[in-house]
Protein backbone atom coordinates (compact mmCIF):
# COMPACT_ATOMS: atom_id res chain seq x y z
CA UNK A 1 0.00 0.00 0.00
CA UNK A 2 1.23 3.45 -0.93
CA UNK A 3 0.47 6.13 1.65
CA UNK A 4 0.08 9.66 0.30
CA UNK A 5 2.06 12.51 1.82
CA UNK A 6 -1.09 14.62 2.22
CA UNK A 7 -3.28 13.27 5.05
CA UNK A 8 -6.76 12.22 3.98
CA UNK A 9 -8.19 12.75 7.45
CA UNK A 10 -6.52 15.04 10.00
CA UNK A 11 -7.50 15.10 13.65
CA UNK A 12 -5.95 17.98 15.60
CA UNK A 13 -6.29 18.29 19.37
CA UNK A 14 -9.65 16.49 19.44
CA UNK A 15 -11.52 16.85 22.73
CA UNK A 16 -14.83 15.49 23.91
CA UNK A 17 -15.94 16.50 27.40
CA UNK A 18 -19.15 15.73 29.26
CA UNK A 19 -20.72 17.49 32.21
CA UNK A 20 -21.42 14.87 34.89
CA UNK A 21 -22.93 16.18 38.13
CA UNK A 22 -21.30 19.58 37.60
CA UNK A 23 -17.93 17.97 36.98
CA UNK A 24 -16.02 17.70 33.71
CA UNK A 25 -15.49 14.19 32.38
CA UNK A 26 -12.73 14.23 29.75
CA UNK A 27 -13.71 11.25 27.59
CA UNK A 28 -11.20 12.29 24.91
CA UNK A 29 -8.44 14.75 25.67
CA UNK A 30 -6.24 16.29 22.99
CA UNK A 31 -6.03 13.45 20.44
CA UNK A 32 -4.22 14.21 17.18
CA UNK A 33 -3.89 11.77 14.27
CA UNK A 34 -3.31 11.87 10.51
CA UNK A 35 -4.78 9.12 8.33
CA UNK A 36 -3.71 8.69 4.70
CA UNK A 37 -6.01 7.63 1.90
CA UNK A 38 -6.30 3.85 1.63
CA UNK A 39 -4.78 3.33 5.08
CA UNK A 40 -6.19 1.41 8.04
CA UNK A 41 -5.37 2.84 11.45
CA UNK A 42 -6.16 0.58 14.40
CA UNK A 43 -7.31 2.14 17.67
CA UNK A 44 -6.89 0.03 20.80
CA UNK A 45 -7.17 0.35 24.57
CA UNK A 46 -9.23 -0.83 27.51
CA UNK A 47 -13.00 -0.42 27.70
CA UNK A 48 -13.88 3.15 28.59
CA UNK A 49 -10.64 4.68 27.32
CA UNK A 50 -12.46 6.79 24.71
CA UNK A 51 -11.94 4.74 21.52
CA UNK A 52 -15.54 4.79 20.34
CA UNK A 53 -15.90 8.44 21.38
CA UNK A 54 -12.99 9.31 19.08
CA UNK A 55 -14.58 7.44 16.19
CA UNK A 56 -17.98 9.03 16.66
CA UNK A 57 -16.50 12.52 17.01
CA UNK A 58 -14.38 12.07 13.87
CA UNK A 59 -17.48 11.70 11.71
CA UNK A 60 -19.53 14.21 13.74
CA UNK A 61 -21.94 11.60 15.01
CA UNK A 62 -21.10 13.21 18.36
CA UNK A 63 -20.01 16.82 18.16
CA UNK A 64 -16.48 17.40 19.54
CA UNK A 65 -15.93 19.82 22.43
CA UNK A 66 -12.76 21.16 20.84
CA UNK A 67 -10.08 20.57 18.23
CA UNK A 68 -10.07 20.39 14.44
CA UNK A 69 -11.26 17.79 11.95
CA UNK A 70 -9.93 18.24 8.42
CA UNK A 71 -11.25 15.88 5.75
CA UNK A 72 -9.60 16.11 2.32
CA UNK A 73 -8.36 19.59 3.21
CA UNK A 74 -11.74 20.93 4.37
CA UNK A 75 -12.70 21.80 7.94
CA UNK A 76 -15.50 19.37 8.88
CA UNK A 77 -16.60 21.37 11.91
CA UNK A 78 -17.50 24.37 9.72
CA UNK A 79 -19.73 22.33 7.41
CA UNK A 80 -23.43 23.15 7.54
CA UNK A 81 -26.57 22.39 5.54
CA UNK A 82 -26.09 20.67 2.19
CA UNK A 83 -22.32 20.43 2.60
CA UNK A 84 -22.73 18.59 5.88
CA UNK A 85 -25.28 16.29 4.27
CA UNK A 86 -22.81 15.61 1.47
CA UNK A 87 -20.17 14.81 4.08
CA UNK A 88 -22.48 12.13 5.49
CA UNK A 89 -22.11 10.30 2.19
CA UNK A 90 -18.34 10.34 2.38
CA UNK A 91 -17.92 9.23 6.01
CA UNK A 92 -19.80 6.27 7.41
CA UNK A 93 -19.76 3.98 10.44
CA UNK A 94 -20.06 0.24 11.05
CA UNK A 95 -21.45 -0.20 14.54
CA UNK A 96 -20.34 -2.55 17.29
CA UNK A 97 -23.55 -4.39 18.04
CA UNK A 98 -25.27 -5.91 14.99
CA UNK A 99 -28.24 -6.80 17.21
CA UNK A 100 -28.92 -3.21 18.30
CA UNK A 101 -27.86 -1.23 15.21
CA UNK A 102 -30.47 -2.62 12.80
CA UNK A 103 -34.11 -1.54 12.99
CA UNK A 104 -36.09 -4.72 13.78
CA UNK A 105 -39.20 -3.32 12.06
CA UNK A 106 -37.46 -2.81 8.71
CA UNK A 107 -36.78 -5.42 6.04
CA UNK A 108 -33.18 -5.81 4.90
CA UNK A 109 -33.83 -4.07 1.59
CA UNK A 110 -35.07 -0.94 3.37
CA UNK A 111 -32.23 -1.01 5.91
CA UNK A 112 -29.58 -1.19 3.20
CA UNK A 113 -31.35 1.39 1.04
CA UNK A 114 -31.89 3.91 3.83
CA UNK A 115 -28.90 5.99 2.74
CA UNK A 116 -30.00 5.80 -0.89
CA UNK A 117 -33.40 7.21 0.09
CA UNK A 118 -32.01 10.00 2.29
CA UNK A 119 -29.59 11.20 -0.39
CA UNK A 120 -31.97 10.52 -3.31
CA UNK A 121 -29.45 8.29 -5.05
CA UNK A 122 -31.76 5.63 -6.50
CA UNK A 123 -35.46 4.87 -6.84
CA UNK A 124 -37.62 2.00 -8.04
CA UNK A 125 -35.81 -0.58 -10.14
CA UNK A 126 -32.41 1.08 -9.70
CA UNK A 127 -32.87 1.05 -5.93
CA UNK A 128 -33.58 -2.67 -5.93
CA UNK A 129 -30.63 -3.37 -8.25
CA UNK A 130 -28.31 -1.38 -5.99
CA UNK A 131 -29.49 -3.27 -2.90
CA UNK A 132 -28.93 -6.63 -4.61
CA UNK A 133 -25.48 -5.48 -5.71
CA UNK A 134 -24.59 -4.51 -2.14
CA UNK A 135 -25.92 -7.76 -0.66
CA UNK A 136 -23.84 -9.73 -3.15
CA UNK A 137 -20.82 -7.58 -2.29
CA UNK A 138 -21.01 -8.59 1.39
CA UNK A 139 -21.79 -12.26 0.75
CA UNK A 140 -25.58 -12.32 1.19
CA UNK A 141 -28.19 -13.76 -1.18
CA UNK A 142 -30.95 -12.02 -3.12
CA UNK A 143 -33.60 -13.84 -1.07
CA UNK A 144 -32.34 -12.13 2.09
CA UNK A 145 -33.64 -8.72 1.03
CA UNK A 146 -37.21 -9.35 2.19
CA UNK A 147 -36.28 -10.79 5.58
CA UNK A 148 -36.03 -9.03 8.93
CA UNK A 149 -32.98 -8.71 11.23
CA UNK A 150 -34.21 -11.30 13.77
CA UNK A 151 -34.00 -13.97 11.05
CA UNK A 152 -30.22 -13.61 10.74
CA UNK A 153 -27.16 -14.67 12.72
CA UNK A 154 -24.81 -12.09 14.25
CA UNK A 155 -22.33 -12.41 11.39
CA UNK A 156 -25.05 -11.97 8.79
CA UNK A 157 -26.40 -8.93 10.61
CA UNK A 158 -22.98 -7.36 10.60
CA UNK A 159 -22.78 -7.97 6.84
CA UNK A 160 -26.09 -6.11 6.50
CA UNK A 161 -24.59 -3.24 8.53
CA UNK A 162 -21.56 -3.18 6.24
CA UNK A 163 -23.79 -3.14 3.15
CA UNK A 164 -25.73 -0.21 4.63
CA UNK A 165 -22.51 1.73 5.22
CA UNK A 166 -21.30 1.07 1.66
CA UNK A 167 -24.59 2.06 -0.01
CA UNK A 168 -23.68 5.74 -0.38
CA UNK A 169 -20.14 5.06 -1.68
CA UNK A 170 -18.21 6.43 1.31
CA UNK A 171 -14.48 7.14 1.29
CA UNK A 172 -13.81 6.87 5.03
CA UNK A 173 -15.39 4.33 7.40
CA UNK A 174 -15.13 4.13 11.18
CA UNK A 175 -15.33 0.46 12.16
CA UNK A 176 -16.41 0.65 15.80
CA UNK A 177 -15.48 -2.74 17.24
CA UNK A 178 -17.29 -4.50 14.37
CA UNK A 179 -16.28 -8.00 15.51
CA UNK A 180 -16.46 -7.83 19.31
CA UNK A 181 -20.09 -9.06 19.48
CA UNK A 182 -19.47 -11.97 17.09
CA UNK A 183 -18.42 -15.57 17.59
CA UNK A 184 -14.68 -16.13 17.20
CA UNK A 185 -15.30 -18.36 14.16
CA UNK A 186 -17.10 -15.47 12.41
CA UNK A 187 -14.71 -12.65 13.34
CA UNK A 188 -12.05 -13.61 10.79
CA UNK A 189 -14.66 -13.75 8.02
CA UNK A 190 -15.80 -10.19 8.74
CA UNK A 191 -12.25 -8.86 8.96
CA UNK A 192 -11.32 -10.55 5.68
CA UNK A 193 -14.44 -9.09 4.10
CA UNK A 194 -13.43 -5.59 5.27
CA UNK A 195 -9.92 -6.05 3.85
CA UNK A 196 -11.32 -7.26 0.54
CA UNK A 197 -13.75 -4.34 0.30
CA UNK A 198 -10.95 -1.89 1.09
CA UNK A 199 -8.82 -3.16 -1.79
CA UNK A 200 -11.77 -3.29 -4.17
CA UNK A 201 -13.25 0.12 -3.34
CA UNK A 202 -10.22 2.12 -2.13
CA UNK A 203 -11.62 2.63 1.37
CA UNK A 204 -9.89 4.22 4.34
CA UNK A 205 -10.58 2.77 7.80
CA UNK A 206 -10.33 3.67 11.44
CA UNK A 207 -10.59 0.19 12.99
CA UNK A 208 -11.49 0.18 16.69
CA UNK A 209 -11.09 -3.11 18.54
CA UNK A 210 -10.00 -4.95 21.67
CA UNK A 211 -8.45 -7.92 19.90
CA UNK A 212 -4.83 -6.86 19.39
CA UNK A 213 -3.92 -9.76 17.13
CA UNK A 214 -6.84 -8.92 14.82
CA UNK A 215 -5.89 -5.25 14.86
CA UNK A 216 -2.36 -6.20 13.85
CA UNK A 217 -3.72 -8.26 10.96
CA UNK A 218 -5.86 -5.50 9.43
CA UNK A 219 -4.01 -2.28 10.41
CA UNK A 220 -1.14 -0.39 8.82
CA UNK A 221 -0.59 1.67 11.98
CA UNK A 222 -1.92 1.37 15.52
CA UNK A 223 -2.76 4.10 18.03
CA UNK A 224 -2.93 3.06 21.70
CA UNK A 225 -5.19 5.03 24.06
CA UNK A 226 -5.49 5.13 27.83
CA UNK A 227 -8.01 7.17 29.84
CA UNK A 228 -8.85 9.48 26.94
CA UNK A 229 -5.21 10.13 25.99
CA UNK A 230 -2.98 8.84 23.22
CA UNK A 231 0.09 7.07 24.55
CA UNK A 232 1.74 5.34 21.59
CA UNK A 233 1.53 5.29 17.78
CA UNK A 234 3.56 3.15 15.40
CA UNK A 235 3.30 0.83 12.42
CA UNK A 236 1.62 -2.45 13.23
CA UNK A 237 4.89 -4.36 12.85
CA UNK A 238 6.96 -1.94 14.94
CA UNK A 239 4.42 -1.79 17.75
CA UNK A 240 4.27 -5.56 18.09
CA UNK A 241 8.01 -6.05 17.64
CA UNK A 242 9.11 -3.37 20.11
CA UNK A 243 6.38 -1.65 22.15
CA UNK A 244 7.80 1.32 24.06
CA UNK A 245 5.15 2.40 26.56
CA UNK A 246 4.74 0.18 29.66
CA UNK A 247 0.98 0.07 29.04
CA UNK A 248 1.43 -1.12 25.45
CA UNK A 249 3.95 -3.70 26.64
CA UNK A 250 1.39 -5.01 29.15
CA UNK A 251 -1.36 -5.14 26.51
CA UNK A 252 0.78 -7.06 24.04
CA UNK A 253 2.07 -9.48 26.68
CA UNK A 254 -1.51 -10.67 27.19
CA UNK A 255 -1.95 -11.91 23.60
CA UNK A 256 -2.05 -15.73 23.51
CA UNK A 257 0.44 -17.35 21.14
CA UNK A 258 -1.02 -20.47 19.45
CA UNK A 259 2.27 -22.35 19.25
CA UNK A 260 3.24 -24.86 21.98
CA UNK A 261 6.89 -24.73 20.90
CA UNK A 262 7.16 -20.97 21.21
CA UNK A 263 9.22 -19.72 24.12
CA UNK A 264 6.86 -18.54 26.84
CA UNK A 265 6.52 -14.76 26.84
CA UNK A 266 6.74 -12.89 30.10
CA UNK A 267 3.29 -11.73 31.14
CA UNK A 268 3.21 -8.15 32.40
CA UNK A 269 0.38 -7.72 34.87
CA UNK A 270 -0.92 -4.19 35.41
CA UNK A 271 -2.12 -3.78 38.99
CA UNK A 272 -5.07 -1.73 40.19
CA UNK A 273 -8.10 -0.39 38.39
CA UNK A 274 -8.44 2.28 35.73
CA UNK A 275 -8.88 5.65 37.50
CA UNK A 276 -12.14 7.53 37.12
CA UNK A 277 -12.04 9.91 34.14
CA UNK A 278 -13.76 12.42 36.44
CA UNK A 279 -10.64 12.44 38.61
CA UNK A 280 -7.68 11.48 36.40
CA UNK A 281 -4.20 11.29 37.98
CA UNK A 282 -1.91 14.30 37.79
CA UNK A 283 1.03 14.09 35.41
CA UNK A 284 1.00 10.85 33.44
CA UNK A 285 -2.49 9.31 33.41
CA UNK A 286 -1.01 5.79 33.62
CA UNK A 287 1.28 6.42 36.60
CA UNK A 288 -1.05 4.89 39.22
CA UNK A 289 -0.74 1.49 37.53
CA UNK A 290 2.68 1.71 35.85
CA UNK A 291 5.33 -0.83 36.95
CA UNK A 292 8.09 1.66 36.02
CA UNK A 293 6.67 4.82 37.60
CA UNK A 294 9.08 7.63 38.57
CA UNK A 295 8.69 10.76 40.70
CA UNK A 296 8.32 13.09 37.74
CA UNK A 297 5.44 10.99 36.37
CA UNK A 298 3.28 12.54 39.10
CA UNK A 299 4.39 16.09 38.44
CA UNK A 300 4.57 16.45 34.67
CA UNK A 301 2.51 15.31 31.70
CA UNK A 302 4.85 13.42 29.32
CA UNK A 303 5.43 14.98 25.92
CA UNK A 304 4.35 13.27 22.70
CA UNK A 305 7.67 12.47 21.04
CA UNK A 306 8.95 10.64 17.96
CA UNK A 307 11.41 8.27 19.63
CA UNK A 308 12.12 6.21 16.52
CA UNK A 309 11.21 6.74 12.88
CA UNK A 310 7.39 7.12 12.77
CA UNK A 311 7.16 5.65 16.28
CA UNK A 312 5.63 8.09 18.77
CA UNK A 313 5.17 7.72 22.52
CA UNK A 314 4.15 9.81 25.53
CA UNK A 315 6.36 8.52 28.33
CA UNK A 316 9.04 10.02 30.60
CA UNK A 317 11.23 6.94 30.07
CA UNK A 318 12.19 8.28 26.63
CA UNK A 319 13.03 11.90 27.47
Amino acid sequence: MTIDAQPFMQVKGLKKYYNVQNQTLKAVDNISLDISEGETVGLVGESGCGKSTVGRAMIRLNEPTGGELVFKGEDMLKMRGNRLKQLRREVQMIFQDPYASLNPRMAVEDIVAEGLDIHHLAKGKKRKERVLELLDLVGLDEEHRNRYPHEFSGGQRQRIGIARALAVNPKFIVCDEPISALDVSIQAQIVNLLKSLQQRMGLTYLFIAHDLSMVKYISDRILVMYLGNRIELASSEALHAKPLHPYTQALLSSIPIPDPNFKKRERIVVSGDVPSPLHPPSGCVFRTRCPRVMDKCQEKVPEWKEVQSNHFVACHLYE
